[in-house]
């Protein structure tokens, strides 16, 4: 398979909805599933539009309870092109599509250089009726208001009719995830359609609460073919909206039909009414050609920004995380209220929402596409009064950030969930998860460092970071006894455990990785203060009611927050290396794949808080987010020894007891072993890459891929694998380089820096800086300094490098 393609050369049913995902096509703006266009929703294929930030809120009955949801609203369905033969010798065929029994074969290519997916298909009824299909779609990455398909139609062996329906369908439901199934699924009300200029046909509709207005209008065009159409009418009802075309056709005379379909909302600025922007942008956009034209030439400025070179599978599989990145959250994002979700635009998993993925996604963005992360960062910025009132609600200060946050900056966990495996809704506790405050913040920190704009850092960044400071300085307790500070009754990342074993109410005390993270918010809240220009300073303080008291206790919190151990390792939270050892040979023995470990204890009537098991070992997060020196460095200033051996043993002591229910396990886990197990660190990073790809999770990729966790591989080689950081006015390396991956290189952007590259090959690191660049870039490693001019490039020997292995092995 080519680099730049991703290809399926059959029809597998059990499989179609993976593949949906996989080829989903989408700018930022919108996405749509890579379904059939020949197919309604059953249970193979999933069509589904989202336009990001479209949410709407419903309240179902679960399990003897009135429950409210948010979810990003699957929008009605704009592909819908229906085709049958109507042979001269013969009655009209019926509706052709991959799930016929006429199918003689079918291949889809992702091109991922152009944003397009083509779809092939062969029919053949063995009486002679031969029918070739092509189409070919795209999402528009120039227009974000635009999609379009072309499909080509070739007969073997008649001549005759071939009917075409095209149409816009407005009976769809958020459906697409199965636990979610007794949830009301209906978001769309006051449908309307029409039609206008000849092959237009419209659909508007509402939001059943978020009373947002959406419309779509669809051009529909015929050529080629022996004659002109026989018929051509719209077709209308409440919900749908059909243009049917009668054509001519017969062996050696093509007939080609392009479906234009714009899409609009009443989030959209500089329009009047999203129904009459959709019906004037389809009628002024050019044929697919042309709308081809434009669209690879936004992808082709895109890739230039973001370019990643890896040799073999692994680079095959980044560009393909590195294409849906994009899709979901490219330069268009940059003009939109909207967060970074989980799942992308590519289904229904997590209803949408925004967790702390952004920590694993802006990142990667900061050196690249630096205005999609202020903008991300803004999403956060304009909800900082929720997360306000959210702290006030308990009692506290500052700000506390909703683990699941949607239109409105609320809280919008669920409160309960199901296990599949059992049947049973159960509590849902994860609300707890304060700790996504201090991912804000560590965003805030780390795009400024990369991009240098205090504009930002100074004002919204600053509120926010020292809004969550605040947050947790009053949220921690002393205890008289162990003479620290104490964060109780929250959850860490790993999820699994969210209360004691008996315990009436549920939280955790002294999780590592939220204290860890909280006493750095601390600390570089206080930095942040120090460098703001005194005006700044003053303005802020004054709204913020800050004051010289309150920063002395941020200081004094920040210097002995409790970090609980247990037989020389970190441990997870307190009392974690007090609970049960699980008996993982037996539970693998019997249950196979045990990554959702908590589900099957559940089942047995067990759960998982009893036991040394984690779904992801939050404690090691600690080695994702900072290097091995600002960690050691941080538990110095706590009070505490972080030497080499104590860190190695925390890494073996949770490798032993983690099922790796999280695609951002594999991940974290790869990024931590190169340094610590380079050995076997290339195990998990292989499994991070293929996470999605080969749906390891078993079948959530059909239901949106995992964002995170695709932006954490990209960044796994910008950064983890380089040791790259951006401090103190420079790029700082200290490469690790994995013999599996030693050769690999990538553009980036620091600062108004725009054409630095960077190329690792075995033991040597080439570093380069574009001569249309403006500012010399420093350089720190192994201790030693060098500044590159525009236009030069420097060769640097990395210390202690490995051999290289192909990357095949």
């Amino acid at each position: 398979m080519p680099d730049w393609t991703w290809e399926y050369e059959d029809y597998e049913p059990s499989t179609e909805r993976l593949r949906e995902t996989l080829c989903t096509l989408g700018n930022g703006y919108f996405a749509t599933r890579g379904a059939a266009a020949e197919s309604d929703a059953d249970a193979v294929h999933y069509p589904g539009t989202y336009a990001a930030g479209c949410y709407n809120r419903v309240t179902s009955q679960v399990a003897g309870h009135r429950v409210e949801n948010e979810d990003l609203v699957n929008l009605p369905n704009w592909l819908p092109l229906r085709y049958r033969a109507c042979p001269e010798d013969a009655p009209p065929g019926h509706w052709l599509s991959p799930d016929a029994p006429e199918l003689r074969a079918h291949r889809q290519v992702l091109d991922l250089r152009q944003g397009t997916l083509t779809r092939c298909t062969r029919y053949d009824d063995g009486l002679g009726h031969g029918l070739e299909v092509e189409e070919c779609r795209l999402v528009h990455m120039g227009d974000p208001h635009l999609a379009a398909l072309r499909t080509t139609f070739r007969t073997h062996g008649w001549s005759g009719a071939l009917e075409v329906v095209s149409g816009l369908d407005g009976r769809v439901r958020n459906a697409g995830v199965a636990r979610y199934r007794e949830l009301e699924g209906r978001h769309l009300t006051h449908l309307r359609t029409g039609s206008q200029a000849p092959g237009t046909v419209w659909l508007a509709c509402r939001t059943t609460d978020s009373d947002l207005a959406i419309a779509l209008a669809a051009r529909t065009r015929s050529s080629g073919g022996p004659g002109p159409p026989l018929e051509s009418d719209p077709e209308l009802t409440g919900e749908t909206a059909d243009w049917r075309l009668t054509l001519p056709i017969s062996p050696g005379t093509p007939v080609t039909v392009e479906k234009t379909v714009a899409l609009h909302t009443s989030r959209d600025p500089a329009i009047g009414a999203p129904l009459r922007a959709a019906l004037d942008r389809v009628a002024r956009a050019p044929g697919f050609a042309g709308l081809r034209a434009g669209h690879q030439i936004a992808w082709e400025q895109i890739w230039r920004r973001a370019q990643l070179e890896v040799p073999g599978e692994a680079g095959r599989i980044l560009r393909l995380h590195l294409f849906h990145v994009l899709q979901t959250l490219s330069p268009h994002t940059a003009e939109l209220d909207v967060g970074v979700p989980a799942r992308g635009l590519h289904g229904e998993a997590y209803r949408g929402h925004v967790f702390w993925d952004e920590l694993f996604v802006l990142p990667y963005l900061n050196l690249h596409f630096p205005e999609v992360s202020r903008a991300l960062l803004t999403y956060r910025h304009r909800r900082l009064g929720e997360a306000c009132r959210a702290a006030a609600e308990e009692g506290l200060a500052g700000a506390r950030f909703p683990w699941q946050s949607g239109s409105d900056g609320r809280e919008e966990t669920q409160t309960l969930h199901l296990n599949p495996r059992s049947g049973r809704w159960l509590p849902d506790h994860s609300r707890l998860q304060h700790h996504v405050g201090s991912a804000v913040a560590y965003n805030v920190w780390q795009y400024g460092q990369a991009s240098g704009d205090t504009g930002f850092l100074h004002t919204k960044g600053a509120e926010m970071l020292l809004q969550v400071a605040r947050y947790w300085a009053s949220a921690v307790v002393w205890d008289p006894d162990l003479e620290r500070y104490r964060i109780r009754g929250v959850v860490g990342p790993d999820e699994y455990h969210d209360a004691y074993p008996g315990a009436a109410s549920p939280g955790l005390d002294d999780n590592a990785y939220t204290n860890v993270t909280a006493a750095w918010v601390l600390e570089r809240a206080l930095a942040l203060v120090e460098e703001l220009p005194e005006r700044r300073r003053g303005e802020l303080f004054e709204r913020l009611t800050l004051d010289g008291s309150e920063l002395a206790r941020w200081a004094d919190v920040a210097h002995r927050l409790r970090v609980p151990f247990h037989r020389g390792v970190i441990s997870q939270f307190d009392g974690y290396g007090e609970l049960a050892e699980l008996d993982w040979a037996d539970y693998r023995a019997r249950y196979g794949d045990i990554r959702r470990l908590d589900r099957i204890l559940e089942f047995e009537g067990d759960t998982v808080n009893r036991y040394q098991a984690s779904k992801q070992a939050d404690a090691l997060m600690l080695g994702y987010l900072f290097s091995p020196a600002e960690l050691a460095g941080l538990f110095e200033r706590l009070g505490y020894r972080l030497d080499d051996d104590t860190w190695r043993a925390t890494v073996e002591y949770y490798l032993r007891r983690t099922s790796h229910g999280s695609t951002l396990s594999g991940l974290v886990h790869g990024w931590v072993l190169a340094r610590v197990r380079p050995a076997e660190a290339w195990q998990y990073c292989q499994e991070a890459l293929l996470g999605d790809v080969a749906d390891v999770q078993g079948g959530t990729t059909a239901e949106g891929i995992h964002l995170g966790a695709m932006a954490g591989t990209l960044d796994l080689v910008q950064r983890g694998l380089t040791g790259l950081e951006t401090r103190a006015d420079a790029i700082w390396l200290d490469p690790v380089p994995l013999p599996q991956l030693s050769t690999y290189g990538f553009n980036l952007r620091y600062r108004d820096n725009w054409g630095v590259r960077v190329q690792m090959r075995c033991a040597e690191a080439r570093i380069s800086v574009s001569d249309s660049d403006l500012e010399p870039v420093r350089v720190m490693l192994d201790d030693h300094v060098v500044t590159i001019v525009p236009g030069d490039s420097r060769r640097l020997r990395l210390p202690d490098a490995p051999p290289a292995v192909p990357v095949g092995r």
